[in-house]
Parts: structure tokens; C-alpha cells; sequence
């Protein structure tokens, strides 16, 4: 895939919308007079170039609850109260989805978003049901249920509210410090044993990070959101991942000696994914932030995917093959060691479950 004739684009991580996809996605290419004029507005007005800016579509889905069935994941039900993500990190597995709506797994999947305010409701009926047998439920297994525009929804938080009237169990994966928002409920949870987050740290470093998920809280901020939920006891998982090859890899050791320090419970690693259209997107990031060592990158990245750019077979794909795909794991398990922290399972307490209330109002707690 050839790289944009615009890029960089700034505060984004997909440089482009035209990446090929299996569903005959139309491509689009940048016209050069119309970007020449774009650019002459911006200079005569004396300001930088018109940014992308971020749309929300509200949705009405008449089931919030996904099911699955995958033998190599530890959970089997899942929410997500939002499709796209506007953290625009360039290496997100979930982004090949927005094809599915005819929208491109590239600039369209962290500005075109969709939101789903009437989560909780959808769930508390779920709930309620007389059939229902509660196990955890995963949140942010897609998209991030933090991500900026949790601030104006808050759908992520009714959803909690909600499970914790219901004594149901829940497991957060967040790469932002907007978790925080939350505390309140999260500490009032985690004395149930109702719920376990997980935060994602990627790099240390931070210019590294604008790049790579432009959107997305640093590397800091992250941390600290980590040390202060650990700090009131919620059981806190320090997510190494993605490990990006010659990238960001040289951070596995720091990542995880920081998050011992903090208090964190326990730490894991996760390889680079690449599946459907984010293989293409990822080239052009590198062709874009890294040219000397694209190559390099992804000849690493095949290398420990059986000399594909992805292996999407269940068990493997978490667990890639290869002399480097060796290494890196030899590192994280040493690290882990040096620091006396280990991968931990966190057992939450399903059996004080209790249907929600059906009407509108919650329990007093």
C-alpha cells in the first residue's frame, strides 16, 4: 500500500482512509487541487491545517450482551458500549469492524464513532431475566470504554452502576486514566470482589505514544491511574501490550519494574496483532514515523507469525512461535521474576448476584 500523499496526519493514528478491505469497501484518493486549496485557506487565515474532527452517531442496539465461544480467552460474554475508538492507536485489532459498516478500517474507525446510550437499560433487562447465570463481564474487549467520549456519555459508568445493584462481576481494559473517573464505584466493587482492571502500557515514552495512539493518555498518566487504584485496593493488571517489535519492546522491563512499584497485582505481555486491514495500516505508519525500520519491523513481525503478517488461529495468536517470539518471552518471565510479581488470576465473587430491580430504580446499596 502506497502512503498518503497528506501524511503525516497529525492527532491521528491511521494515516489514511484508503486501505484495502474484504467487503469492496470504495477507496478514496485525495484530490490535489482540493487539498492545494485547503492548504492555501489554512496559510492565508494564518493557521495550521483543518483537522479531522470527531462524529458520534447514538444507536439503539436491542442487545448489549456478546456471547462467545473463543477456547483461548478468559471470558465469555462481553460489552461494548462503543464501536470505533477515538485513542486512533494505529496497531488496534478491532479496527478491520468498521468494514463491516462500510466505513474504513483507517481514519473513519477513531472519527467515526458510535455510542450506546442505552447500554444500561438493555443490560438490567439482561439481568433480569429469569434464565440468566452470571459470569464476569469483560468491558473494553473491543473498543475502549474510556476513551474521550466517555466523558460526555458516561454509558461505561451506568453500566457499572448496574452491576454493582446487581452484585455482578466485571473486568475493565482501559488504556486511559479516565478509569479514575469512576473510583467511587470501583472501590465500592472491588471490597465485593466484583471487579478487576486491566491497564494497557505500551512505551515509556511519550512522543512515542502521541505517535502511536495519539489519543490515548500517556504513558505517566497511566501509571499513576494503575498506583492509585491499586492504592484502594482494586485488583490492578499492568497490561504490556502491544509489544511491538524493535518499537517498542525495549520498554518491557521498565513497564513492568514501574507497575511493581506502583503496587500493581500482576503483569502480561501480548505480541503485535495484525489481522485484515490493520496489516496495511501498520505499513503505513512505519513508512510514515519509522522508513529506516519498517523492514526491520516487519520481518520481526512475520518471523514469530509462521512468516505471515498474522496468525489468527486460536491459542497461537496470543503465543507466537520463533526465536524472537522466544526472546521477548524469555525477558518479560525474567522480569517478572527479578521483580517477584507474577501473571495472577483474579477471582471475583459471582454468587451474590440479584436480579436488578425492574422500573427504573436501583437498590439502595
Amino acid at each position: 500500500m502506497e502512503p498518503s500523499s497528506e501524511s503525516p496526519v497529525t492527532g491521528r493514528g491511521a494515516q489514511s482512509r484508503s486501505v484495502p478491505t474484504r467487503f469492496g469497501l470504495a477507496t478514496r484518493e485525495a484530490d490535489g487541487d482540493w487539498s492545494d486549496h485547503m492548504a492555501a485557506l489554512a496559510q492565508s487565515d494564518g493557521g495550521p491545517p483543518v483537522k479531522l474532527r470527531t462524529q458520534v452517531t447514538e444507536e439503539q442496539p436491542k442487545s448489549i450482551l456478546s456471547f462467545n465461544q473463543s477456547p483461548d480467552i478468559p471470558f465469555d460474554r462481553s460489552i461494548n458500549a462503543y464501536r470505533g475508538c477515538e485513542h486512533g492507536c494505529v496497531y488496534c485489532f478491532a479496527r478491520p469492524t468498521h468494514a463491516y459498516h462500510d466505513l474504513s478500517p483507517g481514519l473513519d474507525f477513531e472519527t467515526q464513532l458510535f455510542a450506546k446510550p442505552n447500554a444500561a437499560e438493555l443490560l438490567r433487562a439482561t439481568l433480569a431475566k429469569p434464565k440468566y447465570r452470571p459470569k464476569p463481564i469483560a468491558l473494553g474487549t473491543n473498543t475502549d470504554p474510556y476513551q474521550p467520549i466517555e466523558n460526555r456519555y458516561r454509558i461505561t459508568r451506568a453500566l457499572l452502576e448496574v452491576c454493582l445493584d446487581a452484585r455482578h462481576p466485571v473486568t475493565i481494559t482501559t488504556k486511559s486514566d479516565r478509569v479514575l473517573a469512576d473510583l467511587d464505584l470501583l472501590e465500592e466493587m472491588a471490597r465485593r470482589r466484583l471487579v478487576a482492571v486491566a491497564i494497557s502500557v505500551t512505551s515509556l515514552d511519550p512522543v512515542l505514544s502521541r505517535k502511536l495512539e495519539p489519543r490515548a493518555a500517556s504513558p505517566a498518566k497511566r501509571l499513576a491511574a494503575l498506583g492509585k487504584l491499586a492504592e484502594v485496593g482494586v485488583p490492578t493488571h499492568c497490561l504490556v501490550a502491544p509489544v511491538i517489535p524493535a518499537i517498542t519492546d525495549e520498554f518491557m522491563e521498565e513497564i513492568v519494574q514501574r507497575a511493581v512499584a506502583l503496587g500493581v497485582a500482576s503483569c502480561g505481555w501480548i505480541p503485535l496483532r495484525l489481522p485484515h486491514e490493520v496489516a496495511p495500516l501498520f505499513r503505513e505508519w512505519l513508512s510514515v514515523h519509522y522508513p529506516e525500520r519498517g523492514d526491520k519491523v516487519m520481518s520481526i513481525v512475520r518471523s514469530i507469525r509462521g512468516g505471515k503478517d498474522n496468525d489468527p488461529d486460536f491459542f497461537s495468536r496470543m503465543r507466537p512461535t520463533g526465536v524472537w517470539a522466544d526472546l521477548f518471552r524469555a525477558r518479560f518471565r525474567l522480569a517478572c521474576k527479578r521483580s517477584g510479581i507474577g501473571k495472577g488470576k483474579f477471582k471475583l465473587d459471582c454468587t451474590r448476584f440479584r436480579a436488578p430491580e425492574m422500573g427504573g430504580q436501583m437498590r439502595l446499596l
